[in-house]
């Protein structure tokens, strides 16, 4: 038995040079492969996701194992983010609910070590502060000692994953602000730079001789030391 190991994207995995590097030397149907690896998948569509293909060389049979998409990838798909944030610490991209936190936390259950809700909903928050994504507008990993402490058992021993219109809308209206502040730092930061650049650039053109101008003379050679 052959394990074949692939990352690809939900329900749109495609025929290539990666896959058939792998698949083709085992004289396996690639097309079925892929047919059947994006119906397993159909429902992370837009997602990066593990899947392991367990191949007889034999018989030619095969059979093929998902795992859900990184925590990250969910995140980034349940608040419709396009990447997180390199400076997790300054530069916030996003603002989730509990109730979006407990919906992840339930689906990456299965491929967690956590073995209860709550260990899960810990995990979930510390992907969301290494993104760059707030969770009820503060740093996740200040909630995380707040659900040790109770906070949020309700939400989470209901198993609540659906977060209120009213209370959705004021995450966002609260996060529209934060990023407006980002942004007036970015143009700052931008115009500052820019304007170090060309004061760097004008220096360099004053130190330069003027055009046409002749270069400045050599020091003449110092006199002959007397015999």
């Amino acid at each position: 038995m052959v394990k074949i190991n692939l990352l690809i994207d939900g329900g749109n995995m495609k025929p290539g040079p990666a896959v058939a590097q792998q698949l083709g030397p085992m004289g396996i149907n690639m097309g079925k492969v892929i047919s059947d690896v994006n119906e397993a998948t159909t429902e992370f569509k837009g997602m990066k996701v593990p899947v392991e293909i367990d191949v007889d060389e034999k018989t030619k049979e095969f059979t093929i194992h998902t795992s859900s998409p990184p925590t990250s990838e969910l995140l980034k798909k349940e608040l419709e983010i396009e990447k997180g944030s390199d400076k997790h610490a300054e530069v916030k991209v996003g603002n989730a609910s509990i109730e979006d936190v407990i919906k992840i936390a339930k689906i990456k259950m299965g491929n967690m070590l956590d073995r209860d809700l709550k260990a899960a909903v810990k995990s979930v928050l510390g992907t969301s502060a290494s993104v760059g994504i707030l969770v009820e507008n503060v740093n996740p990993n200040n909630l995380i000692a707040e659900v040790n402490e109770g906070k949020f058992d309700n939400e989470i021993n209901e198993g609540k994953t659906e977060t209120d219109p009213e209370k959705r809308q004021k995450l966002k209206d609260h996060f529209q602000s934060i990023k407006s502040e980002q942004d007036a730092k970015a143009a700052v930061a931008a115009k500052e730079a820019a304007d170090a650049e060309a004061a760097k650039e004008e220096a360099a053109k004053e130190a330069a001789p003027a055009e046409g101008a002749a270069p400045a003379a050599e020091a003449a050679p110092a006199a002959d030391a007397k015999k």
